[in-house]
């Protein structure tokens, strides 16, 4: 057994009760150590089987032998022959024990062997010394001989044993066989039960057994538990069926020094570069441990796995080793309970601690259970949601049991509805003005700043949207958080926290009139200018861009001014200078600013023009109208636009005014959605035509000078090859797109106000081949500009087919204004394509396989690269297959 091992000796059930053996061998002399027969030789029970062979009697003593060296040499192939020899006597020649004199009487004497229960006669002519040294209670040294006259076996060969004074002072050693017991903790019946302890001398280990009654105040010892005991010899005959040998050295009044270090479970809490940090199951603390300690795959291993370990000193210090993995959910630090209570909190944690606080758990809820207050403290980690709690918010908590101390502290902790009526705290109101990554902006009611908002402070786990009305409590923000926040917008004096969402319609940023009034515009009102908007469409404008009208009225005799702003008009048309108008006054709360609202016009005295047009083109930030006539297009940028520009779509109906800009280019301002009107007359007719698209519009190809597209009758009849023009009312599907050379169907119907023939109705005949299909898209063989195939999306596809390569489809090309893309939607399946099919395979190859047989040479060879296996992992299934009953086990 090698140094310091826990382990017990390969021997260890034969050996125990032999006296201190160690466990080296050393080579036996030439005198102690004859041949020794090969017959087989029984060996009773209670014999010591020592691989450490004795000196001889005039053998000097080896250093760094057993202080008791003795022991019964023996050959070791006995121990292959069950312990039989060919003497009934259990004897065989050469082979030497060891005994006490029992009688000595004048010229014989008796000796009682320590190895096995026998008496031996000896003669004192066999006694090798002075026979007056020899005294009853000696320890010899003897072969086993038989009587010649008698047939009984007889001592010879005596060696006086030199007594040696075992050591007085305590002995540490280690428990390597601790005493067996059954599962009802009695010893095994008719056995004395016995274990065994090991020490370590001058280098050797040397092993003793011991009893129960050996082990002081009856303490229960386990293998691997540190001890010191005395050494002494048990010189008494052996009781029966006992294990302990006469003259055999045990160990007495054992005491446990250290018990056996158990593998330790833990959390891995934190990692570094080459070490890292483990909270430990068994008690509230974190051990160091060193990467090269872990015993798994490195770059799997991350904070929050569980962990088992050993604990050793190293330098003073205790440090975790052999760190291995374990399933996770095996470590559990706390037992979280099923019931639900609720408190109040007394103490907050605070948002920046401070130097001297160590308190891992510095927040406190008191709360009534079982009848008696209770203060119990919490943690960051503790709260089910990142919301400030403030000082007398009424929660829900749980109570958190640490298995390792038995500290009790609230956890998943909740504010409940009704808290704000507990803290009384000044609550304000406003609107979610916008949302980023992680944040948002309040407008508030009473403010006029926008308020700074984390998503973590929302009480809800609905997400909140822009325009959404909420609830929310103000709290400064310290200095120290301000040089700690991360980014500028967190570092702002004050913050919004515990948001909640409220219905709509509840908060209001006016108190408007009920009280209607009659005015005059003594100053039009005007959009955002496009200088100060190039890139920002109306709808994003601010409400400061905008240049505010003015409104003349009188009021009890008193003669008052009211600005008023676009947003603020009732109908689509703009009031111009010197109309009459009724309005109502609104009044913003917190500034007391008023503005005239919900103005109506009551009638005109102006004599500007307002014109009708139709919506041909929209792009980033500016789109084309086209005019009554269906002839030309006017630019109009998205800041003279009246309303959203979001809700614009092609083909819409518009009112604008025409202005000349710089070099005397031709616009529209004051843009108005007004209700559909029916641009292509009444005048339609029956007639359905073929032709083909000579010319598109120029929104489709931008390089003509014509606003208007041209198609051809290609139909025979007496209108063959005449062309008529098209515009975007014309269109059947205004987001359609037609390219140059398209085959459509179209009527004619003539423009009011010119008389002139005009296609309209147009749908294009479109068919064309399916050339492929991924996952969510595909491509049509179909040439459009520069591009000889036309990507669509399977959203596209109607009635939810799944088409095929081959299919053949009718389709609408659309042209993504802001791109300048086409794609094809509305897609059809006209007819299926056809199928694929197999190919027959080669007649070469068939006629050569019905040529070949089992004992070509010439045949393909199969290499078998893995055999089958079965689920019992053998070649095939052994166990017969059996239909199984449900809810019947086998």
């Amino acid at each position: 057994m090698e140094r310091g091992s826990s382990e017990p000796p390969t021997a260890r059930s034969a050996s125990a009760h032999a006296p201190a053996t160690p466990a080296t061998s050393s080579a036996p002399s030439a005198a102690s150590a004859p041949a020794a027969s090969t017959a087989p030789m029984h060996i009773p029970r209670s014999a010591s089987m020592s691989c450490h062979t004795p000196r001889s009697a005039g053998a000097k003593k080896r250093r760094g032998a057993s202080a008791l060296p003795r022991s019964m040499s023996f050959d070791p192939s006995l121990l292959h022959n069950n312990g039989h020899t060919a003497f009934a006597n259990g004897t065989g020649v050469g082979i030497r024990e060891t005994g006490v004199v029992e009688k000595l009487l004048t010229s014989y004497g008796f000796i009682q062997c320590s190895e096995r229960q026998a008496r031996l006669f000896f003669h004192c002519s066999q006694y090798n010394g002075n026979l007056q040294d020899l005294k009853i209670g000696d320890d010899v040294e003897f072969e086993v001989s038989l009587d010649k006259r008698t047939g009984k076996p007889i001592a010879v060969k005596l060696v006086k044993i030199k007594p040696e004074v075992l050591p007085e002072e305590r002995i540490s050693g280690q428990v390597v066989s601790a005493i067996p017991t059954h599962l009802d903790g009695k010893s095994a019946p008719g056995q004395v039960p016995t274990g065994s302890v090991c020490y370590e001398r001058n280098g050797e280990v040397f092993y003793l057994t011991y009893t129960p009654d050996d082990v002081e105040r009856n303490m229960h010892l386990d293998t691997g538990d540190r001890v010191s005991f005395y050494m002494e010899t048990n010189k008494h005959p052996p009781a029966l069926y006992s294990d302990c040998s006469t003259g055999a050295v045990s160990a007495r009044n054992i005491v446990l020094v250290k018990k056996k270090q158990m593998r330790c479970q833990g959390v891995v809490c934190a990692t570094k570069e080459a070490f890292g940090f483990i909270e430990r199951g068994d008690v509230v603390k974190e051990i160091f441990f060193h990467y090269s300690e872990f015993k798994g795959d490195l770059e799997a291993l991350q904070a929050g796995d569980d962990v088992e370990f050993s604990i050793k000193e190293r330098n003073g210090k205790e440090v975790a080793t052999d760190v291995r993995l374990l399933p996770q959910g095996t470590v559990i630090f706390e037992d979280i309970s099923i019931e639900h209570f609720e408190g109040t909190v007394a103490k907050v944690i605070p948002k920046v601690p401070s130097k001297n606080q160590n308190d891992p758990l510095p927040g406190r809820i008191g709360a009534r259970i079982n009848f008696s207050e209770k203060e119990l403290p919490f943690g960051e980690k503790d709260t089910k949601s990142k919301v400030t709690l403030l000082d007398g918010d009424h929660v829900r908590f749980n109570i958190s049991v640490d298995r390792r101390d038995k500290l009790e502290r609230a956890t998943n902790i909740e504010i409940l509805p009704d808290t704000f009526q507990f803290t009384k705290e000044s609550r304000e109101m406003g609107v979610i003005a916008a949302m980023r990554d992680g944040f948002g902006f309040i407008k508030c009611v009473d403010r006029d700043a926008r308020m700074f908002f984390h998503f973590s402070e929302v009480l809800e786990e609905s997400p909140l949207h822009i325009s959404d009305e909420v609830e929310f409590t103000v709290v400064p923000v310290s200095r120290l958080e301000r040089s700690l926040a991360k980014d500028m917008l967190s570092a702002q004096r004050n913050h919004a926290v515990r948001i909640k969402k409220l219905p709509k319609g509840t908060v209001s940023f006016h108190v408007q009139s009920e009280q209607r009034f009659i005015g005059q515009v003594d100053r039009e009102a005007t959009p955002a200018s496009a200088a100060a908007n190039k890139n920002v469409s109306p709808s994003k404008a601010k409400e400061k861009d905008a240049e505010e009208g003015v409104i003349a009225y009188e009021d009890c005799g008193v003669k008052l001014t009211v600005p008023y702003y676009i947003k603020d008009l009732e109908g689509a048309a703009l009031p111009q200078l010197g109309d009459k108008v009724e309005f109502s006054i609104s009044e913003v709360k917190r500034t007391g600013l008023q503005s005239a609202v919900s103005i109506k016009i009551l009638n005109r005295t102006g004599n500007s023009k307002r014109l009708l047009g139709f919506v041909a083109t929209l792009k980033d930030n500016f789109g084309f109208i086209e005019t009554a006539n269906h002839d030309q297009e006017i630019f109009f940028h998205y800041s003279e636009m009246c309303g959203d520009v979001d809700n614009l779509e092609l083909g819409d109906t518009v009112e604008y005014t025409l202005s000349k800009g710089k070099g005397n280019k031709v616009s529209a301002e004051k843009v108005t959605k007004v209700a559909p009107v029916n641009g292509i007359g009444e005048d339609v007719g029956t007639t359905v035509l073929l032709g083909k698209v000579t010319r598109p519009l120029r929104s489709v190809d931008p390089s003509q000078t014509e606003y208007q597209g041209l198609i051809e009758v290609t139909e025979e009849g007496a209108s063959k090859g005449q062309s008529y023009p098209f515009g975007i009312v014309s269109m059947a599907s205004k987001a359609d797109c037609l390219q140059k050379g398209e085959l459509v169907k179209f009527q004619l119907c003539t423009v009011v106000h010119t008389s002139q023939k005009m296609a309209c109705h147009i749908v294009p005949q479109r068919r064309a081949l399916v050339e492929s299909v991924k996952d969510q898209f595909g491509f049509i063989t179909y040439e459009v500009g520069e591009s000889k195939k036309l990507f669509f999306h399977v959203k596209e596809v109607q009635d939810g087919l799944e088409l095929q390569t081959g299919d053949e489809v009718e389709f609408s090309v659309i042209l993504n204004q802001r791109t300048g893309k086409c794609s094809a939607c509305n897609v059809r399946r006209v007819s299926e394509g056809p199928k694929p099919v197999a190919t027959p395979r080669p007649e070469r190859l068939v006629n050569r396989l019905k040529s070949i047989t089992l004992d070509d040479a010439s045949a393909p060879r199969l290499v078998i690269v893995r055999q089958p296996r079965g689920p019992d992992n053998s070649k095939g299934f052994s166990i017969e297959r059996k239909a199984r009953q449900p809810g019947v086990i086998d």
